[in-house]
């Protein structure tokens, strides 16, 4: 009996979770406003006002509101207020970010409103004093939600696909997820179902992960935990990805799934080609002394050319040279093998581990982009012999040259350098399919992000040439299980 009352208090606590993540993030966001108010009051006000004859009482309220609709929106937009799903750091970092970039567009709208520019040291004294808030309150924060929701005890239940993967993915975030038993899918469905219930009388899990197995398997699985009111985390496949973004029809009495022959309409084409010419015009516009002074700094450094091209794939598997700034020694690859970079990559040069970093390196690209080899926002472009070789394993790769190849993608916002091949086409596949012009905009967004987070450009493993080796060893195992499921019979 006390078994089922704790679980009910589990899931009591979780109806309250958004309001409680809610009210704790809030409380940041809010001493961020009151410093903000403090040095409108104390310091901003005086310059603005001595412009502005006519600024009535309620501007006071309305300049701080406007500061906290700013940060607020940022702070959502950069995963500032993702408390319990982002890691402690990485919201620190979000939070901080997005501090920064409403103290951008406030200074700025002070300055006209003040017809002259403010003296950056009181703005630069209040981004210290906010950046202590953030780190301090969202540590103390972060504690207290980890108290009241401790890491979820997880039943993991995994097909052929290596479990180490699996693992390794929540065992990234022990701070939310323990995995406490894993079960292969051959041990039965009625086995496995009794050992779930085992698990949760006996308090050992409160969550089911599924992972990578037949679509029969999974679905019994599925309708068994749904039925019992069990959590479940699946990782979905291909075709799940594609269903996200099926339109539901209502025609006949029971629901259809749509999905469409083509990817983007006419309509949404045109506005996404001209986001991408005026974007790029600007972007090159004010890149062009940095483009500048890194050409100079390449060319004085070996004497090799400044730039590198490359024979990539966009919409469908169209070839097209792509540009970019050669980070690389000019022998990089004269064994005529493609590979990746790598984690401690001795190809790349001094100078092209700095352009790497700051992904100085990608800014020749928005030439391609002009040219309509690419757009903004996007799959990455691959070289046709690595699309060879992921099709041999994934047929489905074709899927991500449905749109035109990208500058930055979906895969790059919410992935990883070295993410698998199989992950980043699920990622690649879920932008696709749930198009939109707000999308293309909160990718771009997204972008500016990840150009300062340090995961974003981590290199493959060492043993990997096109980081395939995941794919690859499971479709061996796979195959061997296959073998030795048909000698058990």
């Amino acid at each position: 009996m006390s078994a089922v009352t704790n679980e009910e208090k589990l899931k009591k606590l979780e109806t309250y979770k958004r309001l409680i993540n809610l009210t704790l993030i809030m409380g940041c966001l809010a001493l961020e406003v009151g410093d903000f108010a403090y040095h409108w009051l104390v310091h901003f006000q005086y310059s603005v006002v001595e412009q502005l004859q006519d600024f009535w009482r309620m501007g006071h309220l309305a300049e701080i509101s406007f500061y906290a609709i700013v940060l607020l929106f940022l702070s959502n937009m950069y995963g500032g207020m993702r408390l319990g799903y982002l890691k402690n750091m990485e919201l620190i970092f979000s939070q901080v970010f997005s501090t920064i970039l409403a103290n951008i567009i406030i200074y700025f709208e002070l300055s006209i409103m003040a017809h002259q520019a403010f003296v950056p040291r009181v703005f630069l004294m209040m981004m210290a004093e906010q950046t202590v808030i953030v780190v301090v309150y969202i540590n103390a924060a972060n504690r207290i939600y980890k108290s009241i929701f401790p890491p979820r005890k997880l039943f993991l239940v995994h097909g052929y696909r290596p479990v180490e993967d699996i693992c390794s993915k929540f065992e990234s975030r022990r701070d939310k997820y323990k995995i406490t038993r894993i079960v292969h899918i051959r041990e039965g469905y009625k086995k496995i179902c009794r050992m779930i219930a085992d698990s949760y009388d006996r308090e050992e899990c409160n969550a089911v992960v599924i992972g990578d197995m037949s679509v029969e398997d999974r679905n019994l699985l599925l309708k068994y935990c749904y039925g019992r009111g069990i959590r479940v985390y699946l990782l979905p496949k291909i075709t799940d990805v594609i269903l996200m973004g099926a339109e539901e029809l209502h025609i006949f009495d029971t629901p259809i799934m749509l999905t469409r022959e083509y990817s983007l309409s006419m309509e949404q084409r045109f506005i996404k080609r001209t986001i991408d010419i005026v974007c790029a015009l600007t972007l090159l516009i004010v890149a062009s002394p940095f483009m500048l002074v890194t050409a100079v700094i390449i060319k004085l450094y070996d004497g090799g050319p400044v730039l590198y091209r490359q024979v990539r794939c966009t919409i469908n598997r169209r070839q097209f040279e792509i540009l970019k700034f050669r980070s690389m020694r000019t022998d990089a690859e004269k064994d005529g093998v493609a590979r990746l970079a790598q984690k401690n990559d001795d190809r790349i040069t001094p100078i092209g581990k700095l352009i790497r970093k700051c992904r100085i390196d990608e800014l020749p690209q928005l030439f391609n982009i002009l040219r309509g080899d690419m757009s903004f926002i996007g799959p990455r472009p691959e070289r046709p012999e690595i699309i060879e070789q992921y099709m041999e394993v994934m047929p489905e790769f074709a899927y991500r040259m449905k749109v035109k190849a990208g500058l930055a993608g979906f895969a790059q916002v919410y992935g990883k350098y070295n993410t698998s091949p199989y992950d980043k086409l699920k990622l690649d596949l879920t932008y696709i399919e749930n198009y939109s012009l707000w999308m293309d905009i909160k990718l771009m967004l997204l972008t500016l992000k990840i150009l300062f987070w340090p995961d974003s450009t981590e290199g493959v493993e060492t043993e990997q040439i096109t980081a395939l080796k995941e794919e690859q060893e499971w479709q061996k195992q796979q195959k061997r299980q296959e073998m030795y499921d048909d000698n058990e019979e």
